[in-house]
Order: structure tokens, then sequence, then C-alpha cells
């Protein structure tokens, strides 16, 4: 009897042993689920990267205009008409194309907020004669990330940089509140660093060098005019790069009416650019607040999704463990062997429950990701076409200021064939665009022409003025 007490004993001891591994191994993996549920990264403000201040001033003939080209919002080809896809990847098309003139606008008041350059303006794609021009594709854009590729030349040809990449997580001392949105863009290390690699470029040609890209701007516009006539003006140097073979002479009154041509041109283009500017002021506010939801969306997706993570794995290796305790009660000892049973099935219990919590952590993240699509849905809405004033014309602009643009151009060149009564070479119109009945007789001579524009946009809906 002595000898059977003690190894009903030693029976126990053993089994209380086991229990306690059990239990320490089901409480561990339930602290480390709880840890995994209330710890969050806590990520500070960024460092803050503003743009490099001009400190003396440049010559005027040094002093380059830029142009901002619309970024591509980069929506990729293979999935353009695959919602479900799209939405998986965070790409919301219309958000996109508002965010392609967002974003070029926001490099371009960084740009001239340094006091580094001539005039900058958002530009279409077809604005070609700028002395600077800046590319852009958005490769990814939330409210907790975003990626560009950029690329820089000048107009002799000469590429500054090309598809540099430009990322940076959000500053979320942005989103603190709205005063704090509207006074700093939570990605505006992303634009004063594209704004500093631009002067570093920039600085990297001699002063002859600079002054060599305006007077090539200059008779680019006019070659593209008046081919003939400004034929021999510019060469082409080592590597494509154009140069001056000759300047015309002061009073070559071709050149003067170019010129005043010219200054035609700049004004449609700053009429395009103050489009771009209003429709970025006015989705201003309610982008910001996209993007911050977005972000707090896009957190609590994470982080649900490593709990889920965490707690399935956690819950199988208690279900596993549970599983293959090893026995080590005597046959005979049927207290031992009970409270080891117990022990199975309170690990089994203990990690199937935190699977299926795991599994419904999962689904909670489906559901905020969802959230962050119907955010978009709702933007896509407050973010639709403007209606603009121009030149004493109400129009309707959806998109189309690159059609606007490129009849524009269109109108120039008949404008200068009927100044010198030669033949223009007409650029062609926009794929699928047709250019519209009234623009030929808006078409007039001397100073009526400048409101060209206004009475032949190649895709604006005129509207009576309110």
């Amino acid at each position: 009897m002595p000898g059977g007490r003690a190894a009903g004993g030693i029976g126990r001891r053993k089994a209380d042993n086991m229990i306690r591994r059990v239990l320490t191994g089901l409480l561990g993996a339930a602290a480390l689920a709880a840890l995994s549920g209330c710890m969050t990264n806590e990520i500070k403000p960024l460092a803050k990267v503003n743009p490099i201040q001009a400190q003396t001033q440049i010559p005027e003939e040094e002093l380059l205009d830029v142009a901002v080209r619309v970024f591509d919002p980069g929506i990729p080809a293979e999935i353009a008409n695959d919602e479900e896809e799209l939405a998986k990847r965070r790409v919301f098309p219309e958000i996109r194309q508002a965010e392609s003139r967002y974003i070029a606008t926001m490099l371009r008041s960084t740009l001239e907020s340094s006091g580094q350059w001539g005039a900058v303006r958002v530009v279409p794609d077809s604005v070609e004669f700028v002395d600077v021009i800046v590319d852009g594709k958005i490769v990814e854009s939330t409210g907790a990330r975003l990626e560009l590729l950029v690329t820089v030349k000048d107009s002799t040809g000469r590429v500054w940089f090309a598809d540099r990449k430009y990322e940076s997580p959000a500053d979320i001392g942005s989103y603190k509140t709205d005063a704090a949105l509207r006074a700093r863009d939570p990605f505006q290390n992303v634009y004063s660093q594209i704004a500093n690699d631009m002067v570093v470029a920039r600085e990297q040609l001699a002063s002859a060098d600079r002054r060599e890209i305006r007077r090539v701007t200059e008779l680019r516009f006019a070659s593209d005019l008046a081919p003939a006539a400004m034929e021999g003006y510019l060469t082409t140097g080592d590597r494509g790069i154009l140069k001056v073979a000759r300047l015309p002479a002061e009073n070559d009154p071709i050149a003067t009416r170019i010129q005043r041509l010219r200054e035609r041109d700049a004004g449609v283009i700053d009429t395009v650019d103050g489009y771009y500017a209003n429709f970025a002021e006015q989705m201003r506010d309610s982008y910001g607040n996209w993007r911050r939801s977005s972000f707090e969306e896009i957190e609590k997706e994470q982080r649900l999704r490593q709990q889920a993570r965490t707690r399935t794995i956690l819950g199988a290796a208690a279900v596993v463990a549970s599983v293959f305790v090893p026995g080590q009660c005597n046959y005979y000892d049927y207290n031992c062997r009970r409270i080891e049973n117990a022990a199975r099935t309170a690990g089994a219990i203990g990690g199937t429950a935190a699977v299926l919590s795991g599994l419904k952590k999962f689904a909670d993240a489906k559901v905020h990701a969802q959230t962050v699509k119907e955010l978009s849905e709702s933007f896509e809405a407050e973010v639709a076409p403007q209606v603009v004033d121009v030149e004493g014309r109400t129009l309707r602009l959806t998109g189309t200021a690159e059609e606007q643009y490129r009849e524009w151009r269109r109108l120039l060149h008949q404008l200068h064939l009927e100044e010198t009564g030669g033949v223009a070479v007409v650029p062609a119109p926009l794929d699928g665009a047709t250019a519209p009945a009234e623009a030929d007789a808006a078409v007039g001579t001397g100073n009526d022409a400048a409101t060209a524009p206004a009475t032949a946009s190649g895709s604006a809906a005129s509207e009576p003025s309110s």
C-alpha cells in the first residue's frame, strides 16, 4: 500500500507538471495574442524636408521656366477593367486621375516657393516649348505611402535625371488636425526632394548652358510655327543636344511676330495652369480627409492581419501540442489519466478558439478594406468636373485641358498663316477628337484672336454665363 500510494503520488505530480506546462503554453499564447492586439507600431512624425531656397537673385537670362506635366496616373493596363483587382491593389482610377493633377500642382507650388525658377506651371502633355519639363508617374498612392517616378529634361534634349524613384510614408503629423493637414501635405517631403534634386542638377550646368537653354526654347517655338523661315537657326550637337547655330536679327519682322504669338501662348498656358490650380484647391479638403481616413483604415487592416496571423498560428500550435501531449500516467491510475485527458481537451478548445478568433480578424480586415474602397468611391463624386470662366465664356472642363491646348496650338498655326499669308503646318487633333465647327470662325486677326482658346476648346462644353 505505501508503494501504491507513492506511485499514485508520483503519477499525480507528473500530471500536475504536465497540466502546468499545457496551461503555461496556453496562457503564453493568449498573452502573445493579447499583446499583438494591444500593441501598435508607434509611428513618429517624419523629419521635415524643405525646398532649398534661392540665396541670391538669379540673372534673368538664366532664370529657367518650368512646366510640370500632369502625372501619369499609373493604372496598370492589364487590370484596368478589373475592379476587384484594382481595389485589391488600392488603385482607384477616378482618384488616380484626380491625383495626377493634384500631385503635379503640389510639385509646382513647391518649386515656385523656392524662388529658384522663372514661371512654373502645370501643363498638359502636349506642351513642349518650355525651358525645363517635368514628367512623372504615380507608382503607389494611398493615405499611408506615396511612390513616384520622375523624369526631368530641358528644351535642348538634355536629360537631368530619368525615372528617378521618390517614395515616403505619410507624415502622420499632418493627419492630427484639419489645420495641420492644410498647413503641410503628408507627402511634402517627396515634393521637396524632387525640387532639391532639380536645383542640384541645374547647378551642374554652366551659366552659358542655362542661357543656351532659354534661347533654344525660343527658337524651337519659332521653328514650330515657321519651319521654313527658321531653318538653320538650330543644330544638333553631341549626344543629340540642340544648340543655337545663329540668332535672328533684332528687327527681324518674323521673329517679332512670333514673339508676340509666344506671349499669347504663355497666356493660354497660364489659363490652363489656373484650371489645375483651382481644381487642386477645391479638392484639397476632401482629398486630405480621404487620405487621412485611408491611412487609418490601412493601419487598422494591417494591425488586424497581424493579430489574425498571430492568433491563428498560436492557436494551431496549441491544438497540435494538446494532441501530442505525451502520456505520463500509469495505465491503472485513473485520476491521473482523467486529468491528462482534461488537459488535452482544454488545449484543443483553447487552440481552436484562438484559430477562430484569427479567422474573425481576417474577416474584419476585409471589412476595413471595403471601407477604403467606399471612401474612395465617395471621394470620386467630390472631384467632379469643374466649371471655370475663360475669357468671358463659362466652360465645363472635364479633363480636357490636353484637347483644349492642342486646339489652341492648331488655332495658333492658323493665326500665323493669316498674318503671313503662308502655308501653316497644322497639328492633327487628338485621336477621336474632331475640331468644332466654330473653331475656324473663332480665328481672327490682331488682338481678337487672343480669345481663340475660349471659343474653340476641343472638348469643353460652353455654358451660359451666370
